[in-house]
């Protein structure tokens, strides 16, 4: 157990010095660390902090529970001396938990590869040890990736992971196979907890299974990260990457629970927020981004999350004007991704009409392009898809008069928001009588964006018109327009995207008319047909959802028929 392998490489001059370990009990640090996440989430970050600090180096959980703190503002900010820092305490993190851990010799190694170990030996310190050696190792392997863009902290980061996940394993097996004591029963609702939540966030598999039973254990310490993780996943990943829908019902019960708990907490209020988009319901989504942003500044880059929310909420209602205010601050304060910032603001501010804008404000448009491709930027050695993206569609800017085809409409397609219009019937109506007046108006006047790329914005405008119909329930319309695109492969220049999205689409129609076959054809052309495109790692995860859910209904489908077969006892003649 004591053991790390390649993960302790990094460490191994920080190991040279093992801390004293300090007089603080179990009980009393997760105790403090129960008083501090719940002053952390209710927006006392400060007070959270001084809890931890005093026993910082001495104590695992008062040590990793700053780390995590630091490492939530690294994320946040982005700042290179905030990941420094927080790289820094979780060095320190990995060296205090591995001098807790168990160790065992080399004959007690090559006897655990022959029987497992006896866990019930095991001390509560040793056992929580092992957990938290895990999370700090996991949280650093993460630190890696953006901390450095080298290709060999590429690979050992996923060394680290990978060594982290063993190490999630082993916790599991002893969960399951120590035999615990009664005056043991908190020490294992907090390691409980912590083992839910690493292996439910590793295993997709098994994963909502074990975050549910993590959920089950309401006084565990990662209780809350196990309901921010759920949330996280039922209301931003499944949107984001598939067409399914998250379990709007759990996050509805999970979210009053948590603001009775912490009712001014900005994670929960945007959380909050985020479950009133993805039912449809913008001007409520608005209020309660509002809200957290209103919550708390002592972490202003928590902002930016609520401030891309409130940027797309606001495209959502076609409110152009309001949606440039956030994407404004976005662009001038936020560090996350300053071409996407810049070309979302410039595309917003096209939505408005060329006429609409006043020379200071084209001035502005054509200086937020020429600024795209300068922020580009690489993390763990490799360029972000939709900066990539939007540095093409800046050089188009450029080649089509300074104009561009719907472009923020093409975003919020992109984003995947175009299910947010299906929720309700003004929306989606709205939102067609745009792309409608936009298509037509390009039809009429093609040359507004020059020749070179007539047949990309026509599939553009037919692949987002089909898209709109399909969510309007209006199917054959829907069908048409979707294989318009496909019928303009060869015609189109540069945006051979389009085809493939198409495709997908078109696979997406099927399935909701119950033809799965077709619905599975048009997924397989899609991704054995065509490479190379922008965003192809995006629609692939699209395409790997929608298989998983087809095989689902095919299964389903079969097992429906099989209950409606003739029992196999009775004959007709009987």
């Amino acid at each position: 157990m004591g053991d790390c392998g390649d993960a302790e490489d990094e460490f191994e001059d920080a190991l040279e010095v093992i801390p004293a370990h300090c007089k603080m009990d179990l009980n009393t640090a997760l105790s403090d660390s129960k008083i501090a996440i719940h002053l952390f989430f209710n927006n006392k970050f400060d007070e959270a902090q001084h809890i931890l600090e005093p026993w910082v180096g001495t104590s695992m959980y008062h040590t990793i529970g700053r780390s995590i703190f630091l490492f939530l503002e690294a994320l946040l900010t982005f700042e290179q001396a905030s990941i420094q820092k927080a790289s820094a305490a979780l060095k320190s993190s990995i060296r205090l938990c591995n001098s807790y851990r168990r160790k065992t010799t080399l004959t007690q190694s090559i006897g655990n590869i022959m029987k497992k170990p006896n866990y019930d030996s095991y001390t509560p310190d040793e056992l929580h040890a092992e957990l938290c050696f895990a999370e700090a190792l996991l949280l650093k392997a993460l630190l890696t990736f953006i901390e450095d863009e080298t290709l060999v902290s590429f690979i050992r980061a996923g060394i680290k992971i990978r060594s982290c996940y063993n190490s999630y394993k082993e916790c599991n097996v002893i969960l399951t196979s120590r035999e615990w004591s009664e005056n043991e029963k908190s020490y294992k609702e907090h390691f409980e907890s912590g083992v839910r939540l690493g292996i439910g966030a590793f295993n997709l598999e098994q994963g909502l299974g074990e975050l549910e039973l993590c959920y089950q254990v309401p006084h565990g310490l990662r209780h809350v990260l196990c309901v921010l993780t759920m949330l996280t996943y039922h209301l931003v990943v499944v949107y984001v990457f598939s067409q399914e829908e998250g379990d709007l019902e759990f996050c509805d019960a999970a979210l009053r629970q948590q603001l009775t708990l912490y009712p001014n907490g900005a994670w929960f209020l945007y959380f909050k927020g985020r479950l009133e988009f993805m039912r449809g319901d913008v001007d409520d989504a608005i209020k309660w981004y509002t809200a957290s942003v209103e919550s708390q500044d002592s972490w202003p880059q928590f902002h930016h999350i609520c401030y891309w929310e409130l940027c797309w909420a606001n495209c959502v209602a076609l409110n152009w004007k309001r949606a440039e205010t956030y994407a404004a601050k976005l662009a001038e304060q936020s560090k996350w991704s300053r071409t996407t910032y810049n070309y979302q603001r410039a595309c917003i501010m096209l939505m408005r009409g060329y006429n609409c804008l006043s020379r200071d404000e084209l001035n502005t448009v054509n200086q937020l392009m020429a600024d795209v491709p300068k922020y580009k930027q690489r993390i763990a050695g490799k360029s972000l898809p939709m900066e990539k993206f939007a540095v093409k569609r800046s050089q188009r800017f450029t080649n089509q008069n300074n104009r561009l085809f719907m472009p923020a409409i093409e975003l919020l397609y992109l984003w995947n928001l175009f299910n947010v219009f299906g929720k309700r019937k003004s929306l989606c109506d709205n939102l067609y009588r745009l792309i409608d007046r936009n298509t037509k108006d390009l039809e009429k006047n093609p040359g507004q964006y020059g020749s070179e790329y007539e047949y990309d914005n026509k599939a553009l405008g037919c692949l987002l018109k089909g898209v709109c119909l399909r969510i309007m329930n209006s199917p054959l319309h829907a069908e048409e327009c979707l294989k318009s695109v496909v019928s303009m492969e060869k015609k189109i220049k540069e945006d051979r995207f389009l085809v493939p999205y198409a495709h997908v689409e078109l696979a997406f129609l099927y399935k909701s008319k119950g033809n799965l076959d077709k619905a599975a054809y048009y997924l397989e052309t899609a991704k054995k047909n065509y490479s190379g495109y922008s965003l192809e790692t995006r629609l692939h995860f699209q395409i790997h959802c929608a298989w998983a859910t087809l095989n689902e209904r095919k299964a389903k489908t079969t097992t429906d028929l099989n209950d409606l077969a003739p029992d196999s006892q009775f004959d007709d003649n009987q």
